[in-house]
This record gives structure tokens, C-alpha cells and sequence, in this order.
């Protein structure tokens, strides 16, 4: 980092919501620089110390972005007169700021702070104006002192002002207090960063508000890992290892129990109070669950078992009679299979269907709704994201909505987000239909089931074999291997599906057999080679040049690059560096804002990677940036895929909900479809290289699938089956109810 010192000549642009400033810093033996960052209120006329990294902006010039900074007292008196008469402190003015510093000299800042009962002594300021100018300067260096406070404790201008402003003047004392708060309240903060606020702050290795944060932490990072619950060994281990790591052992205190004795204590504290609760495996281990997962996992057997005895009849007719009205619903001939996943549906309260591409499941969907419809009975059709939501309204002519829309999510101002339809105000539907299921977490099915109403019919529709959900939980798989709950595979793959060499390569891969390359359907290929910086260019060059030319293809909106993994050459955060770079290279004509590590420019592509329930854009939502302003700090994103197609604004302290979305990683890319996916495959994934993850990226694709990569990476993604151990006992606890009810 350079550093650079001197007055703060003219702010070209403050944002009093985001504290982000631009400004000129005038240097005494040196010319003028512009700055960035964030800051609160400065004025004009304030001597600072500003430390960062120098940036060249494409239509703004070389500016330091400023990462440390520090308000100096001015060190003459020309330079405390011209402090003053900034308008840094309300009630000083040029002329009562020469007044002051004639009669008071340096000690004048003093003054006004400890003895404002000495500005009486200037013509002009009576008692009423000198506690003006006294709490004017205080409120000022209040609000510094907590900025600095925080840079002091290596907090990032960024989180320091999302601290401030939840805070204000409090956020000192808080700290003090108790830092750890900081990590449930504040938005962007999370454990390590409290941690490191604490530990300079003095708080122990081992105390008993350290070790809680850190399992309810360890606990929210295992559910962003997929798991519901850990085994209580287990969450033990990951807390020593984290607090351990980071300890320093002159803060230790040597007269407290063991780690492991207080962490059992800490997590008895916090059963106690119901943060946490218990449940024991078959073994008699105890697992640790965050509350609002355990709760989930309890309701969602309670409601799915509850659903699912009921048994529904429209009429009572013999099996011949049934099948009859179905065939007679759909002018194609269905398979044995779809007849029975439609038996199902029309007589009981759940029902499963999963199966592989081209396995008839939309035919199937359309085959009841047609019969429900002739009925009376109201269908109700939803899917996880909104891409999938667009797809099975166009595959089935009906309307559906995203699960979100459906249950009518709600965020009322001050108030959390919650969803209108629960069990005091359940749907108004005969039948629910949810499709792409394997993308559902555990928390969003149990909101789910507590919308479906009594005597409601609940067809979950999903392929099991691609990857879990993003979110907690294992919900279609744990459903299925229950074996509690109606489910119907389809497995007959239909002859205008079996001339798509992407849905018989799925297939095959699904089936532990290697994919065939490069036939004459064209429209799956694989390029071979085994460097991962060429796999890199050959990927631009198919995104830039080769793909448009070969299928009239967007290079943008069209084909998506699908990764295992973030790191590596040929890993998310590479690969959207190189596309950005050749799909939407820099431009005068193209503004642009540089945040953290990544630069976003008028035209982007981008994905929004948390649920952001008051903007109404979740966790993998894909659109363009259609609007930039760089000076304000703000840009706006085209998401064509949400209701209406409509753009979302986001301001400097919300750019970390989003990041470039050239390139994806597979989990990313689940519940979408794309006319073209280019993959690389490579040894250097080794760690990622899974059967479900090569078969969900290839059936992602439409059109067109491309790998790129080594016959040897496709070996062992064909040949890993393990998929990744998920900690959820939703199936046990399902068989449990089934039992107890025989």
C-alpha cells in the first residue's frame, strides 16, 4: 500500500447511504490525486492520511483507492484555521475560525472539546452557540473515532460502515462488549471477523462467549455445506481446530476447564436455552442441530407423513377403468411407467417421479393436469428458481411460479421475511405440482408443506441423480430412500429424446459408461488436451469466436460455462476473468466499478448468489447489467428470468450479493438450461470429479455440449459414484413415523 498525505480540497461525490466518496487530497510538495473509498462526512479542508493502492479507472484516471485512512490534527495554525473554517463543525465559519485561533492558537481544538466555556470570550458567541459548537465537534469526532476504531481493528472501510450504520454511536461500546454479536446482526461481518475484532480487544481464546459464536458458526457453515445437523464429535473437533488455530496462548486462561469441557458446557448453555437441539443416531450419538433445522426436519416428516396417508378418491374405479381415462386424457401412448406415476398421483396424498432426461416426466405432468382438470380439481404448478418456473410453463401451457411466489413471499419494512401462505392461510389448491425438486433445501420444503392443505394432493417431481440442493438437506433423495412415500421412476428413454446425443450421453454417464464423442448428430463434442491455461483459451475461443460462428450462437446470452470448482486455471473465478475480458472487454463508452478483487462494466453478465428476499432476486438468478454509473456508485441488473423481466438496483454495499456469471459452477447452474454449455473437465478437479456433477452439467445443456479436458478426468468422474456425505435424517425420521403408525 502507498501512502499519500495532505487537505482535502474538494469531495466530488459523497453517498451519505453508502458512505462511498470520491475526492480531490491537495499535497504540500506534490500535485493533487483523486481518492476513493469509504468514509463518513469529511469536509473540505480536513488534513488526512490516506493509505491504499493505486488504480487506472478506463474513463476516470489512476485513483488511490483508499483501504486505511486517518483525519490528522493539523499541525499549524494556517492549517487549524483552515480546519475550522471548513464547515467541519457546524457554527464556525471562515471569520469566527480566525478569531479563534488568533486568541486561542493551537489549543484551540482543546478548548472547544474540554472548556467550551472559553469561546464566551469571542465577540459574537454567547452561551447557546458555544454548546452548539461543543456538541457539533463532538458528534464529529464521534462518528471518526468509531471509523478509526474499527481500521485500528483491521475491520475493511466497507464493513466499518455497515457497522455504523446499524449501530451509530454504539458500535464502539458493542464491540466492547460483546464482538460477537456483530457476526448474527451485521450483514457482510461472520465469525472470523469478529473474532479478530475480539482478540484485539482482549477477549480470551477461551471464553465462554468466544466458543458459543463459534458453534453456532460452525453449525450455519455446516448447513452452507448441505448438512442439517453434526455429529456432536465431530462439531467438537471443527471448534477446537477453529479456535485453536487462531489462539494466542498468553490469552489463554490457564485456570479454566479443558476446551472440550467448556465446549460441552457451552452447548449444554445453548440446548438450555433452545438455540440448539439434540436428536441421537441409531448408535446412541448425539447430533447438534441449529434450531430452525431441527424444526424443519421434525414438521417436514410430520406434514409429508400426514399428507401422504391420505388416501383420494374421485370415484372408484378398476384399475382397466383408471387406465382408461388416462390414455384418454393424452393423445400419446404412454409407457407402463407414466401410467403408474399417474395412478399414483390421482390416488394418493404424495407422490414421487424422477427419472433421467427424455424419460417423458413433462408428458407425464401434462397427462395430470388434463385429468385433474376434468375433475374440478384445482392444479397449482411451481418450481425452485424462476428459470425453472419459465420452463414448465412453456413445456406445460400453464402457469407456474417460483416456490417463493407461490407460498407469496413477504418483507414488510422492519419486519423479517416470512411467507403469507402457512397453516393459517394455506393454498387454495386440489393439487400442487413441484417440479426440479432435488433443488429444494430443507427449509424452503418444510415452508412448503406447511401451505399444502389437508386433503391436497403433493406431486414432487424431480431426477434424483443430479447433484442436492445448494441449501441444507437432502430433501428428493431422503424422501425416496425412505421407501414410505408413493415414488415412480421412469426410465424409457423416448425415441425423438434418444436422437439428442446430450440426453443419451447422459444417460450413458449415469450409467457408468463413457460418453460417445463427436458424432454426426452434432451437438456433443469433446476437445481434448490436457494443459489447463490452453483448456482456458480453447474455452474464450469457443465463447468468442468459434461457437457464434458455428450455430449463430449469443456469445453472451446463449452458451454458459460450467466449472467444478472456483479455484484453479480453469476454475469460476479465472475463467470469468478471461471471459469478461474477451466477451465484454473495457471501453470508454462502457463505465465501470471496481469492488473488492472483481471490476463490474455496463453490460456484464451476473449472478446473485445470496436470497435477497426484499429485492425479490435469489441464490443463482442470472441477468446483465443494463445500467452503471460509476461516480454514485450504483448499477442495476436485467434479470429476464423474474416476473416481468425486471431490473433490480443495487448500491456499493450490496455488491458482494453478486459476481460474474460467464462462468458457473455446476451447483450453480441446477434448475437452468442453456442452448449451449462448454465443460471443462480436468485431473487438476480431482477433488470435484463426480458422476452426479459431470451428469448434472451435461444436462444442463439444450442444444449443444462441449467438454474440454482429458479422456482420463471423464474416467474418474464416470467411475466416482461416493457422492458427498450429507448429514440430514429426514428418511429415518420418516420411516419412524411410518412405523409407528403400522
Amino acid at each position: 500500500m502507498e501512502s499519500v498525505e495532505g487537505i482535502l480540497e474538494r469531495i466530488t461525490y459523497y453517498s451519505d447511504k453508502t458512505s462511498y466518496l470520491v475526492g480531490r487530497l491537495k499535497q504540500e510538495d506534490a500535485e493533487a490525486v483523486t481518492f476513493v473509498g469509504y468514509f463518513p462526512a469529511l469536509r473540505e479542508g480536513e488534513m488526512l492520511c490516506l493509505k491504499g493502492d493505486w488504480k487506472v479507472h478506463p474513463r476516470y484516471g489512476k485513483q488511490l483507492q483508499v483501504k486505511e485512512w486517518e483525519a490528522l490534527v493539523p499541525a499549524t495554525e494556517k492549517g487549524l484555521e483552515r480546519f475550522l473554517a471548513s464547515g467541519m463543525i457546524k457554527g464556525i465559519g471562515p471569520h469566527l475560525a480566525s478569531l479563534l485561533v488568533k486568541r486561542f492558537k493551537m489549543e484551540t481544538l482543546e478548548i472547544i472539546e474540554h472548556t467550551p466555556q472559553k469561546l464566551l470570550e469571542i465577540p459574537g458567541i454567547g452561551a447557546k452557540k458555544a454548546a452548539f459548537i461543543h456538541q457539533s465537534y463532538l458528534k464529529n469526532k464521534e462518528i471518526k473515532n468509531v471509523m478509526l476504531f474499527l481500521q485500528e481493528h483491521n475491520v475493511s472501510p466497507a464493513i466499518a460502515v455497515r457497522l455504523f450504520k446499524h449501530y451509530g454511536p454504539q458500535t464502539v461500546s458493542v464491540l466492547k462488549e460483546n464482538p460477537y454479536r456483530t457476526a448474527d446482526e451485521v450483514s457482510g461481518m461472520g465469525f472470523l471477523t469478529a473474532d479478530k475484532i475480539a482478540r484485539k480487544l482482549g477477549v480470551l481464546s477461551n471464553s465462554p462467549q468466544r466458543i458459543r459464536a463459534a458453534l453456532l458458526y460452525l453449525l450455519n457453515r455446516a448447513a452452507e455445506d448441505g448438512h442439517v445437523y453434526l455429529p456432536e464429535k465431530e462439531l467438537g473437533e471443527k471448534v477446537e481446530a477453529l479456535l485453536q488455530g487462531a489462539e494466542s496462548p498468553e490469552k489463554i486462561n490457564p485456570a479454566s476447564p479443558t476446551l472440550a469441557g467448556l465446549i460441552k458446557e457451552q452447548l449444554d448453555d445453548l440446548a438450555a436455552s433452545k438455540h440448539i437441539f439434540y436428536r441421537y443416531d441409531d448408535r446412541g450419538e448425539r447430533l447438534v442441530y441449529a434450531a430452525h433445522y431441527y424444526h424443519a426436519e421434525e414438521g417436514s416428516a410430520e406434514k409429508l407423513m400426514l399428507l401422504a396417508k391420505s388416501r383420494l378418491f374421485l370415484f372408484s374405479p378398476g384399475e382397466d377403468t383408471l387406465n382408461g381415462e388416462i390414455l384418454r386424457s393424452e393423445e400419446l401412448k404412454l409407457t407402463g411407467e407414466q401410467i403408474a406415476a399417474v395412478r399414483s398421483a390421482f390416488l394418493n396424498g404424495v407422490t414421487v417421479i424422477t427419472g433421467g432426461p427424455g424419460t417423458g416426466k413433462t408428458t407425464t405432468i401434462r397427462t395430470m393436469i388434463r385429468l385433474f382438470k376434468r375433475f374440478g380439481l384445482k392444479t397449482l404448478l411451481a418450481a425452485p428458481t424462476g428459470r425453472a418456473a419459465k420452463r414448465m410453463s412453456e413445456t406445460t401451457g400453464m402457469e407456474a411460479r417460483t416456490i417463493h411466489r407461490l407460498l407469496e413471499y413477504s418483507h414488510a419494512e422492519g419486519e423479517s421475511p416470512s411467507f403469507q401462505r402457512n397453516e393459517k392461510n394455506p393454498l387454495e389448491a386440489g393439487v400442487v405440482i413441484i417440479d426440479e425438486v432435488s433443488m429444494v433445501d430443507l427449509l424452503l420444503f418444510y415452508s412448503l408443506l406447511k401451505a399444502i392443505p389437508a386433503g391436497c394432493r403433493l406431486i414432487l417431481v424431480g431426477d434424483v441423480d443430479q447433484l442436492p440442493s445448494v441449501g441444507a438437506g437432502n430433501v428428493l433423495r431422503d424422501v425416496i430412500a425412505s421407501g414410505v412415500i408413493p415414488c415412480v421412476r421412469l426410465h424409457t428413454i423416448f425415441r425423438q429424446a434418444s436422437e439428442s446425443m446430450i440426453i443419451v450421453n447422459a444417460h450413458r454417464i449415469n450409467q457408468g459408461k463413457f460418453p460417445v464423442y463427436n458424432s454426426p448428430r452434432k451437438d456433443f463434442f469433446f476437445i481434448s488436451e490436457d494443459d489447463p491455461e490452453k483448456v482456458a483459451r480453447i474455452i474464450a475461443d469457443l465463447c468468442r469466436e468459434r461457437l457464434p460462428g458455428f450455430g449463430s450462437f449469443d456469445s453472451v446470452e446463449d452458451i454458459q460455462v460450467l466449472t467444478p470448482m472456483r479455484k484453479t486455471p480453469v476454475g469460476v473465478d479465472r475463467l470469468n476473468r478471461l471471459l469478461q475480458q474477451e466477451l465484454n472487454p473495457p471501453s470508454r463508452q462502457k463505465q465501470e466499478l471496481n469492488y473488492g478483487n472483481m471490476v463490474f462494466r455496463l453490460g456484464d453478465k451476473v449472478m446473485q448468489i445470496r436470497n435477497n428476499y426484499r429485492k425479490e432476486v435469489f441464490n443463482g438468478d442470472i441477468g446483465r447489467i443494463a445500467f452503471l454509473d460509476a461516480s454514485e456508485g450504483e448499477l442495476s441488473v436485467s434479470y429476464p428470468d423474474l416476473q416481468g423481466s425486471r431490473n433490480v438496483s443495487y448500491d456499493l454495499t450490496e455488491l458482494d450479493e453478486l459476481v460474474l456469471a460467464y462462468a458457473v459452477s455446476v451447483h450453480k447452474s441446477q434448475g437452468s438450461e442453456y442452448p449451449v454449455v462448454v465443460m471443462p473437465v480436468v485431473t487438476q478437479h480431482f477433488i470435484l470429479l463426480q458422476r452426479n456433477l459431470l451428469y448434472t452439467g451435461i444436462t444442463r445443456a439444450k442444444r449443444l455440449a462441449i467438454l474440454v479436458g482429458t479422456s482420463k478426468a471423464i474416467g474418474i468422474a464416470i467411475h466416482n459414484t461416493k457422492v458427498k456425505k450429507r448429514y440430514s435424517d429426514l428418511a429415518r425420521q420418516l420411516k419412524t413415523r411410518a412405523g409407528a403408525e403400522c
